[in-house]
C-alpha cells in the first residue's frame, strides 16, 4: 500500500484539527495562561507557524539535496525574541495551512522511494523523509491537546 497518500492526508489534516481547536476563542482567551508554567494558545499556535516552514524546509533539503545538514532550533529563543503575544492568530493559521498546501504538492509527485531519503540533523541525527513527514504529522496534534487544557481550564467549551 501506498504510504505517501496517507501521509499527505494526514500532514493536511493538522491545520483544520487546530482551527477547530481554536475556534471561537477571544483575543483575552487567546492570550490568557490559565495553566501555571505553559504557554498561552496564541503562544502554541505561534510555535507551530514558525516551526511549520522549519520543517517544511528540512524536507525540501532532504528531497534536493545529498544527505543535508539540518539544523535545530530553540522553540524557547523563538518565543523569547519572536514577540508571540503580538501575532495574529489568523495570520499565524494561514501560515501554517500554506506551508502544508505547498508542501504537500511536493510530497504527492514524489515515488515511494524519496521516503527513505535522510538528511543528518545536528542534534537528532539521521533522518528520513518519512520519520519527518510523521513528526510533522504528530506535532499539531501535540500541541492541540494543549490548548484543550486550556479551553478547560477557561472554562470554554
Amino acid at each position: 500500500m501506498a504510504k505517501i497518500p496517507q501521509l499527505i492526508e494526514d500532514y493536511l489534516a493538522g491545520p483544520k484539527t487546530l482551527r477547530a481547536a481554536v475556534a471561537g476563542m477571544t483575543r483575552e482567551q487567546l492570550l490568557a495562561r490559565p495553566v501555571p508554567g505553559k504557554m498561552s494558545t496564541l503562544e502554541v499556535v505561534a510555535h507551530l507557524a514558525d516551526f511549520d516552514p522549519i520543517y517544511a524546509d528540512r524536507m525540501k533539503r532532504i528531497i534536493a539535496e545529498d544527505k543535508p545538514a539540518l539544523i535545530g532550533a530553540d522553540e524557547n529563543e523563538f518565543k523569547a525574541a519572536l514577540q508571540y503575544h503580538e501575532r495574529d492568530l489568523e495570520e499565524e493559521l494561514t501560515i501554517i495551512e500554506k506551508t502544508r498546501s505547498q508542501f504537500a504538492r511536493i510530497l504527492r509527485k514524489l515515488p515511494e522511494s524519496a521516503l527513505e531519503r535522510v538528511g543528518n540533523h545536528d542534534e537528532r541525527g539521521p533522518l528520513s523523509l518519512e520519520q519527518m513527514v510523521t513528526t510533522m504529522n504528530n506535532h499539531i496534534p501535540h500541541h492541540v491537546k494543549f490548548i484543550h487544557e486550556k479551553r478547560q481550564a477557561l472554562g470554554i467549551k
